[in-house]
C-alpha cells in the first residue's frame, strides 16, 4: 500500500480553508509530526510546544515585520503599534499602558462585569432561545472595554466594521491579498481619526478612564507621542474585545458539548478558573501568530534563514502529545496546564487578567441562571478569520432564566 504524504504547505492551506474552520485540529494533528516545516523560501511553520516556546523567548525572533524580507500589511507602516514592535520600544510602550491598566483597575471591573451579565440575562426572560454571540458574547466585552477606556458605548456602531476589518487583516489569506489592503488602510485611518477626536475631548475634559490617563499622563518624560498614542488606543479597543468574544463563545460551545462539565460548574462555581484555562488550551481564541528571524535560527535540524517569517501555531502546540497527555480530551482537571492561549514571552496578552474576569464571571452566572441550555446547531457557523477563530453565531435553546 502506498502512503501519500501531504506537504506542510497543503496542510496549512487546509487550515486557512473556511470549510475546515469548525475543526482545524485534525489538520494540526498531522502537522505536529513535523515540528518545523518550510512553506517556501521566506515562510516557515512551527507546530510543537517546546519549539514554539523556544521561539517566543528567542531574542532573534522579532515581532517587527519591517526587519524581515516579507511583504505584508505592516511592512510599510512607519510607526506600528506595540503589538508589532521589539524591545526596547515595545517594553517602553507596554510599561506606559500597564501604568493605566493596573491590577487594581482591572479588579474594580469585577462588580461592573457581574452587573452587565445580570442585565443581559434579565433581557432574556420570556425567551427560550437566543444567539449567544450576538446577544451576549459580543456586547459584554465591547461594553467593558468601552467603559474602561472611556469610549462612548453608543459609538460602537461606528467602530464595529473598522475593528472587524483590522482584526481580519491578521489572517494570512488577507495579508497576502493586495485587494484587501485598501480596505485595511481605510479602516485604520477612520478608526485613528475617531480616536484622535476622542483624545482631543479627553485632554480638554479628562476623566477617570484609560484614554484620559494615556492622553494626559502625569510625567512628560513618560508620555506617548500622538502617533504611538493613537496606535495604542486602536490596538486596545480591538484587542480588548475581539479575543474575549471568541473565548466566551468557545467556552460556551465546549461546555455544552460536555454537559457533564456544565453540570459540575453549576454545582461547583469555583471550578470556573480551571475550565477557562482548559478552554484556552483546547479552543484558543488566537490560533497562530508570526515572528521574524533576525538571524538564522536552527530548530529540530531545520535552519530558518534571517529575514524569514515564522508562523507559530499556538493551537497545534496546545495539543502536542509530547506536552499534554490525551491532548484532544477536554479535561479541566489537567495538571500543569501551561498553554499558549494568551501567547507568551514579552508579548503575553496585556488584557489577559481582564479577559479572565469577564469570562469567569459570565460563565458562573450563565451556569447558575441559564436552565438546561442546549445547542441548536453543531457545528455552528464560524467567523471567516483563521487567526481569531470563533463562532459567528451560536444558537442556543434553554428552558428559562432563573433568578
Amino acid at each position: 500500500m502506498t502512503i501519500t504524504r501531504v506537504s506542510a504547505t497543503d496542510l496549512f492551506k487546509q487550515v486557512l480553508d473556511p470549510a475546515n474552520r469548525s475543526n482545524p485540529y485534525r489538520i494540526y494533528e498531522q502537522m505536529l509530526t513535523t515540528p518545523v516545516a518550510q512553506l517556501d523560501s521566506l515562510h516557515y511553520i512551527v507546530t510543537t510546544y517546546d519549539e514554539i516556546a523556544a521561539i517566543l523567548h528567542d531574542p532573534c525572533a522579532s515581532k517587527d515585520e519591517r526587519k524581515s524580507k516579507v511583504r505584508g500589511t505592516v511592512r510599510d507602516v512607519p510607526h506600528p503599534s506595540l503589538l508589532f514592535l521589539d524591545a526596547p520600544e515595545h517594553n517602553r510602550l507596554r510599561k506606559l499602558v500597564m501604568q493605566q491598566f493596573t491590577p487594581e483597575c482591572i479588579s474594580r471591573m469585577h462588580d461592573r462585569v457581574r452587573s452587565l451579565v445580570t442585565e443581559m440575562l434579565d433581557t432574556l426572560r420570556g425567551q427560550t432561545r437566543f444567539d449567544f454571540v450576538e446577544q451576549f458574547a459580543y456586547p459584554l466585552p465591547v461594553t467593558v472595554i468601552c467603559e474602561l477606556m472611556g469610549v462612548p458605548r453608543e459609538d460602537e456602531q461606528r467602530f464595529h466594521a473598522w475593528a472587524d476589518t483590522l482584526a481580519h487583516s491578521l489572517d494570512p489569506v488577507v495579508n497576502h491579498n493586495p485587494g484587501m489592503e485598501a480596505d485595511t488602510q481605510h479602516a485604520s485611518q477612520e478608526l485613528r481619526t475617531y480616536m484622535s477626536e476622542l483624545v482631543k475631548e479627553k485632554r480638554a475634559h479628562p476623566q477617570d478612564d484609560l484614554v484620559s490617563g494615556l492622553a494626559v499622563g502625569n510625567d512628560p518624560a513618560g508620555r506617548m507621542d500622538d502617533v504611538d498614542l493613537l496606535n495604542t488606543l486602536v490596538l486596545l479597543l480591538i484587542a480588548g474585545h475581539e479575543t474575549t468574544v471568541n473565548l466566551l463563545s468557545n467556552s460556551m460551545l465546549t461546555l455544552l458539548r460536555y454537559p457533564f462539565e456544565w453540570r459540575k460548574l453549576r454545582k461547583q462555581p469555583e471550578r470556573v478558573a480551571q475550565i477557562v484555562e482548559e478552554v484556552l488550551r483546547y479552543e484558543p481564541p488566537v490560533q497562530f501568530m508570526q515572528r521574524y528571524a533576525l538571524a538564522d535560527i536552527t530548530l529540530q535540524g531545520v535552519t530558518i534563514p534571517q529575514g524569514a517569517s515564522i508562523l507559530l501555531l499556538f493551537a497545534a502546540g496546545n495539543r502536542d502529545p509530547r506536552r499534554f497527555a490525551q491532548p484532544n480530551d477536554f479535561n479541566p482537571d489537567r495538571p500543569d496546564n501551561q498553554h499558549f492561549g494568551f501567547g507568551g514571552g514579552d508579548h503575553f496578552c496585556v488584557g489577559a487578567p481582564l479577559a479572565r474576569i469577564e469570562v469567569h464571571t459570565a460563565l458562573n452566572e450563565l451556569a447558575r441562571r441559564l436552565i438546561n441550555p442546549r445547542l441548536l446547531a453543531d457545528p455552528p457557523p464560524y467567523r471567516p478569520n483563521a487567526v481569531l477563530r470563533g463562532p459567528q453565531h451560536l444558537q442556543l435553546a434553554f428552558d428559562h432564566i432563573a433568578d
